[in-house]
């Protein structure tokens, strides 16, 4: 049967070392890195994420225009392309008027279900290049809270090796510490001389 005595390297004991202490206080900011700096530092990460995804959302609204086009092509044979919110597109002919310039056809990227004749919203850049349509909000909240989450869990892992590796060194001395002061103590017991 196996006891356990809390915060028995806290206390004063003979059989307490050195290393015991090391080990206890390495613990102890462990957590605390782990409880408070780690969310710390995944709220920066998203809130800098957050701002860096708005500015290319907002950057990308202004470079792109929508166009209502109407769709006169047939679907392409090719894979689908992804768009903004897991959406799938496929390149096609689209139709649209535009004030000034009369009737225009381009190959533009329009959602999967659209068929010949359907009135789909397309984007384009400012140099007539069909587009995806910009980052919208959802998108940006999800790169902030996967990046923040992301960061969180680098901290934790850090702290987690870091933790390893001084329980690791504490242990290496811990049983040399005991070495030596067996080595002095086995005599005493045994009734041995030593040589």
């Amino acid at each position: 049967m196996r006891t356990r005595v809390r915060g028995w390297r806290w206390r004063r004991s003979p059989l307490r070392r050195r290393s015991d202490v090391v080990e206890a206080w390495t613990v102890l900011v462990a957590a605390v890195l782990i409880l408070v700096g780690a969310p710390l530092v995944g709220a920066a990460a998203a809130s800098w994420a957050h701002g860096e995804a708005r500015t290319v959302s907002l950057q990308q609204r202004a470079e792109r225009h929508a166009v209502r086009a109407e769709v006169i092509g047939e679907r392409s044979r090719s894979l689908p392309t992804m768009q903004g919110g897991g959406r799938h597109a496929y390149r096609t002919t689209v139709r649209w008027s535009e004030p000034g310039e009369g009737t225009r056809t381009a190959t533009a990227r329009v959602p999967a279900g659209a068929r010949q004749g359907d009135v789909v919203d397309v984007w384009f850049d400012a140099h007539g290049r069909s587009v995806a349509p910009p980052v919208d909000g959802s998108a940006v909240r999800q790169h902030s809270l996967t990046m923040g989450t992301c960061a969180a869990g680098g901290v934790v892992l850090l702290v987690l090796l870091g933790l390893g590796a001084v329980r690791r060194v504490a242990l290496r001395r811990r049983l040399a510490e005991w070495e030596r002061a067996w080595a002095l103590t086995e005599p005493q017991w045994t009734h041995r001389r030593t040589t």
